[in-house]
């Protein structure tokens, strides 16, 4: 129900509020907000903004080796790190808190992005052996492709130079589990449902061969449903691949 009363503090002058209880529109001006603060506050946040981008910029100028990569260098070095994490050979933990310290403190430069599912045994991090400041990760259960993810996944290639995105699903997804039985299930979860279904139509009640046809479908829509996403593809400076995580002995695979 919209709220129609007026709050102490505001002035009422052809004032609307929503049901956020916030007041929009009109001339109406909170307690203590003249026309000149809010134009101060105007600059200070636009100063802000810009001194966010410098800061963005200065932690992309130390990070040359991400930035340098060809969409192919990128998942060859998310696939080389996958390998060491399964020979158990990893590097990453040596160069985390050097590298926390003193590059990312003021931004970040990912090589690669990740729309990866939420199950906790899927640490992204880990798998491909990467550090801080490497992966900009997404996760969702079920890695499917929903309009806030998208907008994050193109903020990672728009903005921060992403050369890649990876979309991982993994063995014994339950996201995917529970699409292929369709059982009543509690809150919002079933509102999951309608996004993996077209892989489980296309795939059948095999939960392998579903979870694969889920990544690869949801990689499908990052690339034909984002202009931004596409014209970098176009361009060749990004690259959208599909791929599978064995839970039980740590091994990616690529499926596209």
């Amino acid at each position: 129900m919209i709220d129609t009363a007026i709050r102490p503090g505001i002035r009422a002058s052809n004032t609307n509020f929503c049901a956020c209880r916030t007041a929009h529109g009109g001339d109406a001006e909170y307690l203590g907000w003249s026309r000149r603060g809010v134009l101060r506050a105007g600059l200070a946040a636009a100063a802000g903004l810009s001194a966010g981008l410098g800061l963005r910029l200065a932690a992309a100028a130390e990070a040359p080796m991400q930035h340098n990569m060809s969409p192919d260098q990128a998942i060859k070095e998310l696939m080389d790190g996958n390998k060491r994490f399964t020979e158990q050979q990893m590097t990453s933990f040596d160069e985390d808190l050097k590298l926390l310290k003193q590059k990312t403190a003021e931004g970040q430069a990912p090589f690669a992005a990740l729309l990866a599912c939420a199950d906790s045994r899927v640490p992204v991090e880990l798998i491909f052996d990467q550090t801080i400041g490497k992966l900009f990760v997404t996760r969702v259960a079920g890695n499917i492709a929903t309009a806030d993810l998208i907008a994050s996944l193109e903020y990672g290639a728009a903005v921060l130079g992403t050369k890649a995105i990876v979309v991982l699903g993994h063995a014994s997804c339950g996201a995917v589990k529970a699409t292929i039985e369709a059982k009543p299930v509690p809150g919002q979860i079933s509102t999951l449902y309608r996004s993996i279904r077209p892989a489980v139509d296309q795939a059948g009640a095999d939960l392998e061969t579903a979870v694969k046809a889920n990544a690869k479908i949801q990689a499908g829509l990052l690339r034909t449903s984002s202009p931004v996403l596409a014209e970098l593809i176009g361009k060749r400076q990004l690259k959208i691949v599909a791929a599978y995580y064995e839970i039980a002995n740590g091994t990616v695979t690529l499926l596209d």
